[in-house]
């Protein structure tokens, strides 16, 4: 049956619209008369802009001029939420056009463990075909086969199989997730260029794209301009014995790593997701077409230099610009399509800024919560040890731990028991699960910002991946060892990587604003609604949002 009615029903729309207008730059020129938004778009284009936080998209929305000042013009939820606790792109990006919480799509982290798995490194990357004995997580043989639910994309070609389906980013993660199993095209960036899966050609599109960004790196490039707006946060901070807080983006010749760290990146991408309408001839028909795009330049800028220095106030201008771009070159080709941006998780700023500006929890993971710390302190307790190798597998800090194979049933829970105590006793554990509880623990439900910390652990729990031991660290609490080219991450179970914005448009689409918490599982059934995708009762985990305040009915109320 159709995606059924909204959680939001806004009878004055045209009120809140005028009382919360996004501030510009410039005055906004007199809108265009409606058109009609009760017929299916041709195409749905989805953009994911990773670590993009629901914080960083307050601080910035005044200074937009570009594409995401257009976007505020639509439908603003500025409360999305990545339900779950562990907020990181594999999980997020799955969330975005399944409509379902990661304790569905099974993609529980960017990387879980496999302590039985054949291969030395028991570390599974969640977008790998780990069977394939050529892949390492390092190194996959890049795959959806872990992705346990079909995309938005992938319901659409299965109802007609003349509807497109591509995918483009600068992670192969965050394309896959979007994309799903069935695709059209789908491309990322490795290395020095643009690739796609195993055993596909580049097409000439992603060739000519990776020809124009070999001729730029090969030259370099000079500074980003500081806009004036900027300004005040141009200033040095030091992290250990560097700092952060003034780079400007020079690109050196023939340095490819400083391609990716910049909002050039973010171009590149959106470069060929502009070549790639036009060679699949998207939305050229009346079966709708879904292009994802997710630029991942942000998540780069913000693990390096953390989110209040002159480095992420360059990329917000300069993604404001790159999206705005792609919005202007859909224009140009007279395509009927309708825009959703919203991002994959938050992000917090690096500790030492924080700290600066007197928030007194931030601070950084004790080293007493690495996994092999936590293995040695446990095999002391308890004389347990794995018959090879540590005792403990995980990615330490905050997430999932798993106990080594070969250990015992009985030695397996003595261990799971006292590696509960040891975190329980630790100053910077906010809460600690184990396998059985969150298995016995029932989905959460209502308002995503009254989850509970079990609720958000068991929204990306799968008994066949998770870990035996889940642990949340404290609000505030960074579990990285700062260097240069990483001084902040996220992940946490906290509203700062949690929380993210959701912006709906299309032309014709009457503006809105709706403070109150939704879902980015809310996009996928939204976005079916729009384009009549007809589905059973029960395939979302979230729901159809009124995103044009009852105008056109898109939710079948």
């Amino acid at each position: 049956m159709r995606v059924k009615r909204s959680i939001i029903a806004l009878a004055t729309a045209s009120v809140a619209l005028a009382l919360v207008a996004p501030l510009r730059a410039e005055e906004a020129e007199p809108a265009a008369a409606p058109a009609p938004t009760d017929t299916p778009p041709s195409l749905v284009v989805a953009i994911s802009v990773d670590q993009f936080s629901a914080d960083l998209f307050a601080q910035y929305r005044r200074n937009f001029t570009g594409g995401l000042a257009r976007l505020q013009e639509g439908a603003v939820f500025p409360s999305g939420y990545q339900s779950h606790a562990a907020t990181e792109t594999c999980p997020g990006h799955s969330t975005l056009m399944t409509g379902a919480h990661p304790a569905r799509t099974g993609i529980v982290a960017n990387h879980w463990f496999d302590p039985e798995i054949a291969r030395a490194d028991k570390s599974v990357y969640c977008a790998e075909d780990e069977s394939n004995p050529a892949s390492t997580p390092r190194d996959p043989v890049v795959s959806a086969v872990h992705l346990k639910v079909p995309t938005l994309g992938d319901r659409m070609k299965a109802e007609n199989p003349k509807s497109r389906n591509v995918s483009v980013s600068g992670k192969d993660r965050a394309a896959i997730m979007m994309g799903g199993h069935n695709l059209d095209a789908v491309y990322w960036w490795k290395g020095t260029g643009f690739t796609s899966l195993a055993g596909r050609k580049l097409s000439p599109a992603a060739q000519a794209e990776n020809r124009e960004v070999a001729q730029l790196i090969n030259a370099g490039a000079e500074p980003f301009e500081v806009p004036a707006w900027c300004a005040m946060r141009d200033r040095a901070v030091p992290v250990g014995d560097f700092t952060i807080g003034t780079w400007r983006f020079a690109l050196p010749a023939n340095q490819p790593g400083g391609f990716r760290v910049s909002p050039r990146f973010d171009a590149a991408t959106v470069d060929l997701a502009v070549r790639l309408i036009d060679e699949q001839q998207l939305g050229r028909d009346k079966v709708p077409d879904v292009l994802s795009v997710s630029l991942s330049a942000t998540d780069y800028i913000g693990h390096a230099f953390g989110h209040e220095g002159v480095e992420m106030c360059i990329q917000m201008a300069e993604l404001d610009k790159s999206v705005g771009r792609l919005l202007d070159e859909l224009d140009k080709r007279g395509i009927d399509y309708v825009a959703v941006l919203t991002a994959d998780h938050g992000g917090i700023d690096a500790p030492e800024r924080l700290d600066e500006q007197g928030y007194p929890q931030a601070t950084r993971a004790d080293a007493e919560l690495s996994t092999d710390a936590l293995g040695k302190a446990v095999s002391e307790r308890t004389g347990i040890s794995a018959p090879s190798g540590p005792l403990l597998l995980g990615g330490g800090g905050s997430g999932d731990f798993y106990v080594a194979a070969g250990v015992s049933a009985q030695d397996k829970a003595r261990v799971i028991a006292e590696l509960v105590k040891v975190l329980q006793a630790h100053p910077q554990v906010a809460a600690v699960f184990t396998a059985q509880e969150l298995a016995e623990a029932p989905p959460p439900s209502g308002s995503p910002q009254e989850w509970s910390l079990m609720d958000r652990a068991r929204a990306n729990f799968d008994p066949t991946r998770s870990g035996d031991v889940t642990v949340l660290l404290r609000r505030g609490v960074v579990p990285v060892d700062p260097r240069p080219g990483i001084t902040s991450t996220h992940g946490s179970p906290w509203d700062y990587d949690r929380r993210v914005p959701m912006l709906f448009w299309r032309k014709g689409l009457a503006g809105l604003e709706q403070p109150a918490p939704v879902e980015t599982v809310d996009i996928a059934p939204t976005l079916a609604a729009l384009v009549g995708l007809k589905v059973p009762e029960g395939t979302f985990d979230g729901r159809c949002l009124d995103i044009d305040g009852g105008a056109a009915n898109i939710c079948g109320k």
